[in-house]
């Protein structure tokens, strides 16, 4: 059995630990992390009970369930952006001077920034459509910017923790 090389951690670095200091703490992100996979599994497991001892299943969690995956997605990007462990080439980020890499990591906070406020404002005006003409959901006809209206809000929290992430490399010259 091979030993991995001294210069390996035995055990893998806590992330928690490594995180940089952020104006707004991330452990809003990490709780929404944990309160959307928490009612998630109850939603899912309770389907599963009322399936299994009745042969039907609640009409709602489906729809339910989509909606908080997708909230969980946008969740965790906002808690990605802000620890700048969003998707990136490593070979070109982390090649170069450091002085290259820091003028790559603005950039790339900054498109990430302009992104996100592009997609809120535009999701905005959906909710909008929606709260408007008065569209409902298609499985249980709830109102349908109770779900959209999350696409904006949470858009302008990665758009928020982007520009804190360009902000805070601009200040490590």
């Amino acid at each position: 059995m091979s030993q991995p090389p001294e210069s390996a951690p035995a055990v893998a670095p806590n992330a928690v630990e490594d995180d940089e200091a952020t104006r707004i703490p991330l452990k809003i992100e990490d709780w929404l992390t944990v309160v959307v996979m928490g009612l998630l599994s109850l939603i899912t497991f309770a389907n599963v009970l009322v399936r299994y001892f009745t042969n039907q299943s609640f009409a709602w969690t489906e729809e339910f369930s989509v909606f908080l995956m997708i909230v969980l997605s946008l969740v965790a990007g906002s808690a990605s952006v802000a620890r700048n462990r969003q998707i990136r080439i490593e070979y070109f980020a982390d090649s170069g001077s450091e002085q290259r890499q820091r003028a790559l990591a603005r950039f790339g906070a900054l498109m990430v920034f302009v992104l996100f406020a592009l997609i809120a404002v535009l999701s905005a005006r959906v909710v909008w459509d929606d709260y408007r003409f008065g569209e409902t959901s298609p499985g249980i006809g709830v109102p349908q910017w109770w779900y959209t209206v999350w696409l904006p809000v949470m858009s302008v929290a990665i758009a928020g923790r982007a520009l804190g992430l360009f902000i805070r490399r601009g200040r490590q010259a």
